[in-house]
């Protein structure tokens, strides 16, 4: 993978407000990359701890991580509720990076 798309997928999901969640295919957009929604998804299988990977899900709303209990944990401590693997209300809560930078 190409360092530099991991660096700009990193630091636009670093922007991500708490409280919001954004799509791989939002982020893959964002960069340049509109037909790259995997790739974003491939960047984030490493990260630190305290990143905010929890904030991106699919573009319905679905979280497709492996680690679903966290992240529904960590959106939950933010105010997001999720139902099963769906967060509800993703319209509301949906942040678009072209539109918020």
């Amino acid at each position: 993978m190409d360092p530099q798309f991991k660096k700009q997928v990193f630091e636009i999901i670093k922007l991500i407000p708490k409280g919001r969640v954004t799509s791989y295919g939002a982020i893959a957009k964002a960069v340049g990359y509109p037909n790259h929604a995997r790739h974003v998804g491939n960047a984030l299988r490493k990260y630190e701890e305290d990143f905010p990977a929890h904030r991106v899900c699919n573009s319905s709303g679905h979280i497709t991580a492996s680690c679903l209990d966290l992240f529904t944990e960590r959106l939950a401590r933010e105010g997001v509720k999720v139902q099963g693997n769906k967060i509800k209300d993703f319209k509301k809560v949906f942040w678009i990076p072209l539109h918020e930078l």
